[in-house]
């Protein structure tokens, strides 16, 4: 298959990522599939998944920011901090009001700090958390920066909420946010303990739940022999970068990891594309992305390769 570039899935809950990548690899007949961020079993919504050449610049796409749908469950704490886990502690006569939960929402928008969920992919000492966790153990963590740019609610909210019963949110964060530690750290703020139900991702940057297939569409599709319809270009992908056009003779000489000077451009980018380390992205003369290069100011500046699809 020469098919390259970036599908938006909207993964089953139940599946784990990487069970969604082996599924897409056999769909497609193409070994190199992979994520560019994982979601949680239990949760659902998109997942991009990079294929062909496009593997190589999951690095270079711009995710900072993801948009979720989640339910908080009030008065009930889990070892796992969503439903899927052990009860540790029950808090039946919950009763929060619609204007202490308001409060609550706002206090935890913001730059903040964040201690992730034993019951995560994060290592220590080269030692996934999730294992210690089901080993019964549990260890000091560090905590990670990370900004909640949105934390609202998704329907109007009851005057109260009591015993496992709690609002539907929707939450823009940062990267390495984890859902699941916010519902919990609300409900600990609110004195009643928390958890998240149900979790839905809306956005990953740039991919949105609206272009997603599930897994049976994607066979549909790629049956009929439409799966360019859906594929991202890589040069789409990476639209966040300023743009450098090359003529055969420059494309010739970045494909061979040569400089290219600015003297050398028929036609001037951007000034963004000329910022000192800065990263631009480099097509061809039919617009389709050939390399990722780098700006270095000098005298005369140049652009040097930094990741080139051959």
């Amino acid at each position: 298959m020469k098919n390259s570039g970036f599908l938006v899935i909207n993964k089953p809950a139940g599946s784990t990522s990487h069970q969604v990548v082996a599924q897409a690899r056999r769909i497609l007949g193409e070994r190199r599939i992979g994520h560019t961020g994982t979601l949680d079993p239990m949760a659902t919504g998109v997942l991009v998944l990079a294929v062909g050449k496009a593997t190589r610049l999951i690095a270079f796409l711009d995710e900072e920011k993801k948009l979720y749908r989640a339910r908080l469950v009030l008065g009930l704490s889990t070892d796992t901090q969503d439903l899927t886990g052990q009860v540790i502690s029950t808090q039946p006569e919950t009763e929060i009001s619609r204007e202490k939960l308001v409060a609550a929402l706002n206090l935890f928008t913001g730059a903040q700090e964040q201690t992730p969920p034993m019951y995560s992919a994060v290592k220590v000492n080269g030692e996934p958390l999730y294992k210690l966790a089901r080993a019964g153990k549990e260890i000091n963590r560090a905590k990670r920066k990370i900004t909640i740019y949105r934390l609202e609610a998704a329907e109007p909210l009851q005057p109260v909420y009591g015993f496992k019963e709690g609002p539907v949110l929707l939450i823009e964060c940062s990267r390495g946010t984890y859902v699941r530690t916010l519902c919990h750290d609300l409900g600990a703020h609110l004195g009643v303990g928390g958890c998240m139900g149900d979790l839905v991702r809306l956005a990953s940057g740039p991919f949105h739940l609206a272009d997603a297939l599930s897994l049976e569409e994607l066979a549909q599709v790629v049956n009929a022999g439409k799966l360019n319809e859906h594929l991202i270009p890589p040069a789409a992908a990476l639209s966040h970068l300023p743009l450098v056009r090359l003529d055969e003779a420059n494309a010739e000489r970045i494909r061979h990891g040569g400089r290219l000077f600015t003297q050398d451009l028929r036609v001037m980018p951007s000034p963004e594309a000329c910022r000192d380390q800065g990263l631009v992205r480099a097509v061809d003369a039919t617009g389709s992305l050939l390399a990722v290069l780098k700006y270095q100011k000098a005298s005369p500046g140049f652009w040097q390769p930094v990741r080139v699809l051959l």
